[in-house]
């Protein structure tokens, strides 16, 4: 079956970097010269995705902005002749069919897609993480999932291995090579604090391909860690009893929610944007010398 709907969950509050998104959302962070979001939709979008619903909370409405017409801007930029400008601008608006809507209560990610029941129907579908941006070389991250989809089990994660002593930050996989970079997924733990509780080093980020089921699994679903609904409890239950796809997706993985991600990604993808690359080569080297 073809994937053509995503769900970005965007309604956390990005307490790891306070005080910048106090009053602006992680997911609109810039790198270079687009948000955040922006390069997630447009991940989607290259992977074929035509419906796209974004989960917000109180206080995101910029990011609804942001893919709305703007009417006025473009009116001035047609009158200056920046038809460059003009084509990017009218673009963001056109890139998929966008919805949006809140999660009123911040009870965890499965609580937040349980709120994507309505639009996602009985098709499966792509979750993409509002703070995650990953650069592919080759596909997009999300396509690699999809491409595998249905292959060897009810749903596809994309994975990475993590440091051991950043693994109580994520959730651990069990996990078993088939071939290549694909793995089959048996059982998780999210955010293990013991030794024993760790599967294996691989843990899911910010990408998964589902089945529909998972709504009535999350709505039975009760709080786990951090006394939240979690979305990998829920898919631990078709890991265990159907079995579940892994992919070690090929891509740089940017989190955008950690000071350190958000600086890694405007320094790396700067460097390989066409209109800062030179300068930004320059200046670091000058930099350089007086470390």
């Amino acid at each position: 079956m073809k994937i053509t709907k995503a769900v970005i969950p965007a309604a956390g509050f990005g307490t790891r970097v306070l005080p910048a998104t106090k009053n602006m959302p992680k997911e609109m962070f810039p790198i270079v010269d687009k948000p955040t979001i922006q390069y997630i939709v447009e991940e989607a979008v290259a992977a074929g995705i035509t419906d796209i619903l974004i989960i917000t909370n109180r206080g995101k409405g910029l990011i609804e902005d942001h893919f709305d017409a703007s009417p006025e801007l473009e009116n001035l930029l047609e009158k200056s002749g920046k038809t460059e400008f003009l084509e990017t601008v009218r673009n963001i608006s056109n890139l998929a069919n966008i919805s949006f809507i809140r999660q009123k209560e911040m009870k965890g990610l499965g609580h937040a897609v349980i709120k994507a029941k309505s639009f996602v129907g009985n098709e499966p579908f792509a979750v993409m993480y509002g703070d995650g941006v990953i650069v592919s070389k080759t596909e997009p991250a999300i396509k690699q999932l999809i491409d595998c989809y249905g292959e060897f089990g009810e749903g596809v994660v994309g994975v990475k291995k993590v440091p051991e002593k950043d693994i109580h930050k994520y959730g651990s996989l069990k996990v078993e090579n088939i071939h290549d970079n694909v793995f089959k997924c048996t059982d998780m733990k999210e955010k293990p604090q013991t030794k024993e509780e760790v599967l294996s080093l691989y843990s899911i980020l910010d990408r998964c391909v589902l089945p529909a089921e998972i709504f009535d699994i999350l709505e039975n679903t009760a709080p786990g860690a951090g006394g939240e609904i979690q979305l990998t409890d829920a898919m631990r239950q078709i890991a265990i009893t159907k079995g579940m796809t892994a992919v070690e997706f090929e891509g740089k993985r940017y989190d955008m929610g950690n000071k350190f991600g958000i600086l890694q990604a405007q320094i790396e993808v700067g460097l390989n944007h066409p209109e800062t690359s030179e300068q930004l080569k320059e200046f670091i080297k000058e930099i350089a010398k007086t470390l």
